[in-house]
């Protein structure tokens, strides 16, 4: 194993803000977890106690002395130093053998990303250890990882809905005709059920609740029997502060959640409008991919498909899709050069 670990130190890194994903060359991916770090304060000195995983249990649950912050987000870095420690971390967590090579890492940034904010990136990764930073954009990664043939001379429409942002996109020819990034994302969506349940319920939970809401009974559309699933949820009573627990059933989700999948929505339908008709003529033949963890929300697809009249389609590995379409602009980087912005 010793010196095979030398040829294949090239990576893939997905920075998402709400999970990390880190893909070797050759080896597929290798790790994701969580994008929290928690730190340990003492006299103002920050020591990392935890990253990932193990840092995420802790985040609305710490003492004093300890913070968990989310480097990332909206899908861009929001806490430098944290952000830098958790590549570190995450890069040795890869590599236990092969500390004499600096790996070449490529990394995918939101098509919204400004230049600063593609700087802050490729610097975290650069003084993390990697020896060239190379960042591709994620809707082009999304569709990529989903399979979709890009390089063909026809349109091909994404929308990749991770933790931050959505990402709508039109592709051909290997490269983005039109592309929008919306500031929605599973993140808003956590907050939209968090301030549902404040206004009309008096509970307050934490976003660790909102989120097991979300994934377990969250739905695009109202159930057809007007109540749908339902979950016991615990929370603080506002009214007379002490912890309770309510059932809260689909609809009252769906109704939580409406504000988010309209703006999802909304801007697939601008991405249409603003799409050239022959390559609009292409993604009514093809369809529309979801990819992100977004595109799990249940029934997302059904709502898309109600308000575009397209046929919506849910890639197959949808919340992996960008770390693999980035790893495999790593494995075939000759055919795939376009899609890479190396700035050195």
């Amino acid at each position: 194993m010793g010196l095979g670990g030398i040829f294949s130190s090239d990576m893939a890194i997905d920075l998402g803000t709400a999970n990390t994903l880190v893909y070797i060359k050759g080896k597929g991916i290798v790790l994701n977890e969580p994008s929290v770090v928690a730190y340990h304060v003492k006299d103002g000195k920050k020591q990392v106690l935890a990253v990932g995983e193990d840092a995420k249990l802790m985040l609305g649950r710490t003492p004093g002395s300890i913070e968990a912050i989310r480097p990332m987000r909206d899908g861009v870095i929001a806490d430098f130093d944290s952000a830098e420690e958790m590549i570190k971390h995450f890069i040795r967590k890869v590599h236990k053998h092969t500390t004499f090579s600096k790996p070449k890492i490529l990394v995918c940034v939101p098509h919204g990303a400004t230049p600063v904010e593609k700087r802050a990136i490729r610097q975290s990764v650069l003084s993390a250890g990697a020896r060239r930073a190379g960042l591709v954009a994620e809707p082009i990664a999304a569709a990529i990882g989903a399979g979709m043939p890009i390089t063909d001379p026809t349109g091909n429409m994404v929308v990749d809905i991770g933790g931050g942002t959505t990402e709508v996109a039109v592709l051909s020819l290997g490269d983005i005709v039109y592309a929008r990034s919306v500031r929605v994302g599973g993140d808003r969506m956590d907050e939209a059920i968090i301030s549902y349940l404040r206004r009309n319920m008096n509970l307050l939970i934490g976003e660790s609740t909102a989120e097991r809401i979300k994934t377990t009974i969250g739905t695009a559309r109202m159930p057809d029997d007007g109540r749908g699933a339902s979950l016991l949820v615990r929370g603080r009573d506002l009214l007379n502060g002490v912890p309770k627990e309510i059932e809260i059933t689909g609809a009252q989700v769906a109704e939580a959640l409406a504000e988010p999948v309209q703006q999802i929505c909304d801007a697939v339908m601008q991405a249409l409008e603003t799409t050239p008709p022959d390559l609009a003529a292409d993604i009514v033949d093809r369809g529309v991919m979801l990819t992100g963890g977004g595109a799990l929300l249940g029934e997302l697809d059904l709502s898309l498909r109600e308000q575009t009249g397209l046929s919506i389609s849910i890639a197959d590995q949808s919340l992996n899709c960008v770390a693999l379409g980035t790893g495999k602009a790593l494995e075939y980087e000759k055919q795939l050069r376009h899609v890479i912005d190396y700035d050195s």
